[in-house]
Formats: structure tokens, C-alpha cells, sequence
């Protein structure tokens, strides 16, 4: 009988199917990092789209795991958890909690690591839903870097606060 994770079950209408070529290479990098941060009850994954909102999420998410919750915080390799079942994707797949710092409405973080971690409901922050900015920048080039960082300090700081709500 199909069960609701049976891929059999789902409405292929709903879903794009990717192929991805499987790879021997490990980068030892990489998994040493997943080790040393395998304990840590907070995974944060993020945008990492080249555009503006992007820039803003990913900067934040540094934020809040290299300076703001060092301690409890572990940075995703989003490419290396969605691409291939090694450390990093143990890192969410193992997590208390996994955040989403997403840069915008479409949530390409948590979508694509929900395309290999099928039951994985991370909590979700659409990122400039906490800063203002003109709706008609894209690109990163079309504000100057300080503001970039100062959206990014911005949303770090307001998401540090609801972790720790």
C-alpha cells in the first residue's frame, strides 16, 4: 500500500523532476566542517541567489552563524546537502531545528532541500519581509554595498530574535 512519502502518490503536475549527476568527489573540507558542527540543535539554510534579496539572506544567515549564535548555529552548504547525501545534508537531515532564510516569496532554499529530505519542515523567514527596499532592484551591483550590509545586520539580528522566542 503507498504511503504519503511514496513518490507513487504525489501529483507529478506539482513537482519538477531534476537529474543531477552523482559524483565520487568528496571534498574532505566539507565533511571535516559537518563533523566538527554535527552537534549543534540549529541548522540554517539560505538563499543563495545572485540577486539583490539573496545577497541580503545570505549575508544574514553568516551572520547569525559565524557572529551572532556561533555556538548553537550551523551554516548549510546548500548546494552540498541538495546535490549530494553526505555531511551536509546530515547536518539538516539530523538538526532539532532548521531555519530557512529565505530571500524572497519563492523559497528555493527550503523547496530544494525538501526535494531530497521529503518530510523536512524547516522553519521559513522570507527575508525582506524585515527590511525595506525599493521593489525595483535586482541586482546587487544596484545598491550600494553598506546598505546591502546593513539590510543583512538588519535581518540577522530580527531572526536571532525569533530563534530565541
Amino acid at each position: 500500500m503507498p504511503t504519503q512519502n511514496d513518490p507513487s502518490t504525489k501529483d507529478d503536475s506539482q513537482y519538477e523532476v531534476v537529474h543531477i549527476r552523482k559524483t565520487k568527489n568528496v571534498c574532505s573540507l566539507c565533511e571535516d566542517y559537518a563533523q566538527r558542527h554535527a552537534t549543534k540543535p540549529i541548522a540554517i539554510l539560505s538563499c543563495e541567489g545572485a540577486c539583490l534579496r539573496g545577497e541580503i539572506a545570505r549575508q544574514a544567515a553568516n551572520k547569525i552563524c559565524y557572529g551572532l549564535m556561533p555556538e548553537k548555529t550551523v551554516r548549510i552548504c546548500l548546494g552540498g546537502a541538495f546535490t549530494k547525501d553526505t555531511g551536509q545534508r546530515s547536518l539538516v537531515r539530523n538538526a532539532q531545528r532548521v531555519v530557512a532564510v529565505e530571500g524572497c516569496f519563492i523559497r528555493c532554499a527550503s523547496r530544494m532541500m525538501q526535494g531530497v529530505l521529503n518530510d523536512l519542515k524547516p522553519e521559513l523567514i522570507i527575508a525582506d519581509s524585515l527590511y525595506e527596499l525599493d521593489g525595483d532592484l535586482f541586482g546587487v551591483d544596484e545598491l550600494p554595498e553598506e546598505q546591502i550590509k546593513a539590510h543583512a545586520e538588519q535581518v540577522a539580528l530580527k531572526i536571532t530574535e525569533m530563534i530565541h522566542a
